[in-house]
């Protein structure tokens, strides 16, 4: 197995406090992904001595007005500082901020050509963000059919686009599968044609987003593709428990470990 498997404790054993969460899965050898850390205690995740593999890389704005732009600059930038407290790699991105529910704060059914310059533009700052403080952005495929309506810049084929046309070693593609799914399908391609920008992959089965083999994902097939390609970053599990959290994980680790 070339890559590193991660899961997060946003979606698993929701039962538990939360530094008891990233102390469960950290106990299980996994790498561990968090969100909004604003709503964290982070001497706490410090002292579980767990390694996280990604984090939510800013708190609100926008890729493309003046004033999100503004505050998504801003706000990148404190998240750089708490990444750096818990030694976090990667801080994730999206097209643009989300609520509490994951849906846009400013929806955009129609991105324009301006649109896209503006956010390539964005994507370039934030990249020098990264690049100062030895840190790599993601950015965040998501669909817009189930979980997250009126979010532009969503597909893997829009974050690929921005991402490659920025070409920078401090912003990469954060590929979620599960998104890719629904959006798009043909997935093993997808990573493929997608390969050199990949800062990491995440995974959920669809429909419900939970472990694999929950639905109609082929992921040890897909895993057997990720190590024909030689990838080895990190592959996280971003999804919820059908039932017990802990036979999620099993499923996970079983799914992308070779036979």
């Amino acid at each position: 197995m070339t890559y590193t498997l991660a899961a997060s404790a946003e979606m698993l054993h929701l039962d538990l406090p939360f530094v008891d969460r990233v102390r469960r899965i950290a106990d299980r050898g996994l790498q561990v992904e968090i969100w909004n850390w604003s709503t964290k205690n982070i001497d706490d995740l410090q002292a579980t001595g767990a390694r996280f593999s990604s984090m939510t890389g800013y708190l609100s704005g926008s890729l493309t007005d003046p004033d999100g732009i503004d505050e998504l600059l801003r706000t990148a930038a404190e998240s750089l500082r708490v990444a750096d407290r818990l030694d976090c790699p990667r801080l994730n991105l999206h097209g643009t901020g989300l609520d509490s529910e994951g849906l846009p704060v400013h929806p955009e059914h129609a991105v324009t050509p301006d649109m896209w310059l503006r956010a390539a533009d964005t994507l370039r700052r934030v990249a020098e963000l990264g690049e100062r403080a030895g840190r790599v952005f993601t950015l965040e495929n998501l669909n817009t059919a189930v979980d997250h309506p009126g979010t532009p810049f969503a597909t893997a084929a829009d974050t690929l686009a921005l991402v490659s046309a920025v070409d920078s070693a401090a912003l990469r593609l954060n590929l979620d599968l599960y998104h890719a799914q629904i959006g798009e399908g043909n997935l093993i391609e997808t990573v493929r044609r997608s390969l050199p920008w990949i800062g990491e992959i995440q995974v959920a089965d669809v429909p419900g987003r939970c472990e694999p083999g929950t639905g109609e994902i082929a992921y040890p097939v897909v895993a057997a593709a990720l190590r024909e390609m030689g990838y080895d970053g990190v592959v996280g599990l971003e999804g919820w428990a059908r039932a017990d959290p802990d036979e999620a994980l099993d499923a996970f680790e079983a799914a992308f470990t070779a036979p």
